[in-house]
């Protein structure tokens, strides 16, 4: 076992005397929030960082810091990727495959969440499309770079625990739309594909996994009304107290990224290989009721036919098999 950590821990407790001098490491959603703090401490300890967003002049300003903190070696490159567009993903990993060099991480960390009802530039439904659809082909593509003894880090939720994927009705094409019901179908499938992608590469040594960073206030949460949010923290709150616990506190930023870096390189590959991590450690699954603040995974996240599943409907998704 790595060493014990906790809710409060941030990046540098957690890599504190840990060097990635020579690691290369590729995130994505480094215009914001947990990507650019990911990035930072991966380049203070001396990775090479590529970084993929969207909006890259956003992503440029944003990125500044990781560069003035970058050390021992590291560095940070920008790419254009947008998960929305499966022509944007597959020229970002053509032109990745075509340099041809190997990352020791890949950090699926870009999302959005409770979005309006919508779809990505291929008709998918946007929460669903964005944050597995998009990951899934990019990640695929470029599996061939990943380095033996490497891994996947999928930045999933506890949000996970509002719905299991739906096979059947994927778009929402028969379902009445519920943006965070569309944002749990989402988040399940980040750590089911965790899941399958660890079956899959386990045998090079390459090894995935899945994680909640926490609740931290970024812009993620943009469309969630300040109304329907005070109203959800007054009924967590609610839940808690209930419970004789203290109320809901936010995570810092670089206690939200804390789990991203710990996953990606302090834990051992063993530990948490088609697992799924909350607060620096291994979650474990429940599935009764719980309030919104405690820890667990859904079993239906971890279930291995279900991984099969969604990999298979996945590939028909996006048209390609890998």
């Amino acid at each position: 076992m790595t060493t014990s950590f906790n809710h409060t821990s941030t990046t540098e407790d957690v890599l504190k005397g840990v060097s990635l001098t020579g690691k290369r490491v590729l995130i994505t959603g480094v215009s914001a929030g947990l990507g650019v703090e990911t990035a930072r401490a991966a380049a203070a300890h001396g990775a090479q960082v590529v970084g993929a967003a969207r909006d890259l002049a956003k992503a440029e300003a944003a990125t500044a810091v990781v560069r003035e903190q970058a050390a021992h070696g590291g560095s940070l490159r920008l790419i254009q990727l947008d998960l929305a567009s499966l022509a944007s993903v597959r020229a970002a990993a053509d032109a990745l495959v075509a340099a041809g060099e190997s990352f020791d991480v890949v950090i699926a960390n870009a999302g959005v969440m409770a979005t309006p009802f919508g779809h990505t530039a291929d008709g998918f439904e946007t929460q669903f499309g964005t944050n597995h659809l998009g990951h899934f082909l990019f990640v695929n593509r470029i599996a061939a770079l990943i380095a033996p003894g490497g891994r996947l880090v999928n930045v999933s939720s506890s949000g996970h625990r509002f719905s299991d994927v739906d096979l059947d009705d994927p778009n929402f094409a028969h379902t009445p739309y519920d943006p965070f019901l569309a944002y749990g179908r989402s988040k399940t499938a980040n750590i089911l594909f965790a899941v399958e992608f660890d079956r899959r590469h386990k045998e090079r040594g390459i090894r995935a996994t899945a994680l909640h960073p926490g609740g931290i206030q970024t812009e993620l949460g943009r469309h969630i009304g300040e109304e329907t949010l005070a109203g959800m923290l007054t009924t967590i709150n609610a839940e808690l107290a209930a419970e004789n616990l203290p109320p809901y506190e936010w995570k810092t930023i670089p206690q939200g990224a804390a789990t991203s870096v710990w996953a990606a390189f302090v834990a051992s590959g063993e530990e948490v290989g088609a697992r799924y991590c909350e607060n620096c450690h291994v979650s474990h699954i429940t599935d009764g009721l719980i309030n919104a603040a405690a820890e667990g995974v859904r079993s239906y996240a971890l279930d291995p036919e279900r991984a099969r599943a969604l990999w298979a409907k996945s590939e028909e998704m996006v048209g390609e098999r890998f």
